[in-house]
């Protein structure tokens, strides 16, 4: 699995967090042991529960975005209107 995780020297020590969760985190005297503890406090997270993600339906607008990419009557349509735009005089 891959994660995104923050970096980042602190008090003369480095910390370690994942990205999204902060309170999954880590201290250390170098960057590389640093994310070796953020890499082992995520692995003590993931075995005591179970890692899944979750589609969420977009709603709204977005929602239909790239709905109808495919369909002929749309293209007809979308032709029709940049012939009428082009046929209109430029001012």
């Amino acid at each position: 699995m891959t994660f995104a995780i923050l970096v980042q020297p602190q008090n003369g020590q480095f910390a370690a967090a994942l990205v999204g969760a902060p309170d999954i985190r880590a201290t250390a005297a170098t960057r590389s042991e640093a994310i070796a503890a953020l890499e082992a406090a995520v692995a003590q997270r993931v075995a005591r529960g179970e890692l899944l993600t979750l589609e969420i339906a977009r709603g709204g607008v977005s929602s239909l975005a790239g709905k109808y990419h495919d369909d002929p009557t749309l293209r007809e349509i979308c032709e029709e209107a940049y012939r009428q735009r082009d046929a209109e005089p430029v001012e």
